[in-house]
């Protein structure tokens, strides 16, 4: 399906990066998180953001801060190797997700609703900053 990408936000957008929380490595998660200089519009709902092969439901922080949730999927698990097939039996092929879009690393896609009608933005040279940076 091919979507249709929005070239300008309806609103002035005052930054948007990620962090890594890594501190509990089973749990590991990314956090992207989309800033805006004012309140966001009463007529402007922001559904999820599609990134990293994932797409995840945005939560809001404050009426000018909202963030998004993703799980790490770095968790591997253990394969069993032998020369004797029937040994390698329990493992577990791995699954390879198929996303709506085609993003490079630094790029996620916000999708929104203004008007009850649904639109994706484009959000390119996303930035990561340090966790300890940030508090």
């Amino acid at each position: 399906m091919k979507h249709e990408l929005q070239i300008q936000f309806p609103q002035e957008i005052k930054s948007v990066y990620y962090q890594k929380d890594n501190e509990k490595p089973a749990n590991s998660k990314t956090n992207l998180y989309i800033e805006f200089n004012s309140p966001l519009s009463k007529t402007i709902l922001l559904d999820k953001v599609h990134f990293d092969k994932q797409s995840v439901q945005i939560e809001e922080i404050n009426s000018s801060k909202f963030v998004a949730h993703f799980k790490n999927n770095n968790i591997i698990s253990d394969l069993i190797l032998d020369a004797d097939a029937e040994k390698e039996y329990g493992n577990k092929a791995p699954v390879i997700k198929k996303t709506d879009f085609d993003l490079k690393s630094d790029e996620a896609i916000l999708e929104y609703r203004e008007n009850d009608k649904i639109h994706y933005f484009k959000i390119t040279d996303l930035i990561e900053k340090n966790q300890t940076l940030i508090k």
